[in-house]
């Protein structure tokens, strides 16, 4: 009889465990999907409710980085002057925990196909992303972004010259 308690306790143990884990990642998800439908949006405060107030943003490239603040008033400033539209299409979730190590937690991943209009007629501009949120607490703590962006610009009619001197690859 001992054994039957003891096996059911730890049977229910496992349980609400793992039913809580996957309820974390479910609400996680969910979360960063209500922080892309903001930007999509572009709802300035829904977005600042979503990040948590030690947010740091980094990417696309190498070194860049932005905290909660400074993101917010970027997407005020490009919605005003440069952007008209922002669409995440193919939009497609993950959900991991890191168990260990500097990025330690819980991680959303967000791939998705956006495609981005402008005000002054250019584009548009579609590209493919790919942004890795951490969620603490019901908060966005710290994304990290992937994306071309010399595809981005050669979309908008940008080329690339090499410096003088500078070997191409093409033979």
């Amino acid at each position: 009889m001992k054994r039957l308690i003891l096996l059911l306790v730890v049977s229910t143990s496992l349980f609400a465990c793992t039913s809580s884990t996957d309820n974390d990642k479910s609400e996680n998800i969910e979360l960063v999907k209500n922080y892309i439908k903001s930007v999509e949006n572009l709802d300035y405060e829904a977005m600042s409710n979503y990040l948590g107030d030690n947010y740091i943003g980094m990417g696309p490239s190498y070194g860049d980085s932005i905290r909660k603040e400074q993101a917010v008033q970027n997407w005020k400033a490009n919605a005003t002057n440069l952007y008209e539209k922002i669409q995440y299409n193919r939009s497609r979730f993950a959900s991991v925990t890191i168990p260990e190590g500097d990025n330690k937690g819980n991680w959303v991943a967000n791939w998705a196909e956006l495609e981005i209009r402008f005000k002054d007629g250019k584009g548009p501009v579609t590209i493919w992303a790919n942004t890795n949120y951490q969620v603490e607490n019901g908060k966005i703590v710290k994304s990290i972004t992937f994306y071309n962006e010399a595809d981005a610009l050669r979309q908008l009619g940008y080329t690339f010259t090499p410096p003088a001197g500078a070997q191409s690859g093409a033979q």
